[in-house]
């Protein structure tokens, strides 16, 4: 297994490199207010993948806070958060869970 996707990872890095070398010639990308960049074509696509994922990737961020903070706010402990019971009084027993069929559990 550990050849055989070596052997892929090669494909795509020799696919890649044939790309590269038959995309020479100069394209030029026009801007706004008459302004233009000329370079070589391999390179225009190579920058044009690299600004979306920095695109994607930024847009994504607001989700994986909101996902990570929702994450350490459920792995705090709970008698962290509620107020200690005073001094010799006996724990209340925690409520016996719900019983749900099997397809309840997960909402399905």
């Amino acid at each position: 297994m550990k050849y055989i996707l070596w052997l892929l990872k090669a494909a795509i890095f020799f696919t890649l490199f044939a790309f590269a070398l038959n995309n020479q010639q100069n394209a030029t990308v026009h801007f706004f207010f008459g302004t233009q960049w000329t370079a070589p074509l391999v390179l225009v696509v190579l920058t044009a993948f690299a600004a979306g994922l920095v695109v994607g990737v930024l847009g994504m961020v607001p989700r994986w806070l909101k996902h990570r903070s929702a994450a350490q706010r459920a792995a705090q402990p709970e008698a962290a958060a509620a107020p200690a019971p005073a001094t010799g009084a006996a724990p209340d027993s925690a409520p016996p869970a719900p019983s749900l069929p099997p397809h309840d559990l997960h909402g399905i």
